[in-house]
């Protein structure tokens, strides 16, 4: 393969990836309320509306001296069993990117906080196509003409961010096989 050919590849290689991560979202559980007992943020209805997809962004924010986050089995989470999660997140500001489909069972594990309902229930269809809905393509920002408007969280701007921030690595892409196809010649 000459040098012509494998800034093709590249490039190839950097448009696919910026499609792959463009299909994500990132959503801020609770949105402004965050990840509280303050509030009452009911998180089963946050998460009600929302069709997660995997590769997504779930992304925890707390006040750390106050709250953490436990990933748990469905039974755990059921009866607020914090004894064995399966993982624990500590920073105030976890992000989690979702790998498969299926449940995933997140509470807090400070004692009386699952039970006052400081826990989500994240659930990537199993029969979900892997391509996004036009729904899912929207801003988050934007509302229904059947629901509320959600509180404004960062996905939009993520989103925004990656659109802007696509057309530039696809620009620095092209840029770098012109480079390599003139210093080939």
């Amino acid at each position: 393969m000459g040098l012509a050919e494998s800034g093709v590849v590249v490039v190839l290689i950097m448009a696919m990836a910026v499609v792959h991560v463009s299909n994500a979202a990132v959503y801020k559980v609770g949105d402004s309320a965050g990840w509280t007992t303050m509030g009452n943020v009911d998180y089963k209805l946050w998460a009600a509306p929302r069709t997660f997809r995997v590769g997504d962004v779930i992304r925890f924010e707390y006040l750390a001296q106050f709250h953490n986050v436990m990933r748990v089995t469905h039974a755990m989470y059921k009866s607020c069993n914090a004894s064995k999660p399966l993982a624990t997140y500590t920073t105030g500001n976890d992000s989690i990117t979702i790998s498969t489909r299926g449940h995933h069972f997140f509470f807090c594990g400070v004692p009386g906080h699952c039970q006052a309902g400081q826990k989500v229930d994240i659930n990537v269809p199993r029969n979900l196509s892997t391509a996004p809905s036009p729904s899912a393509l929207a801003s988050p920002l934007v509302p229904t003409a059947s629901a509320t408007a959600p509180s404004p969280n960062k996905a939009a701007a993520l989103n925004d961010f990656k659109a802007v921030g696509g057309f530039a690595m696809l620009r620095l892409a092209m840029a770098i096989v012109v480079l390599l196809v003139s210093a080939s010649a």
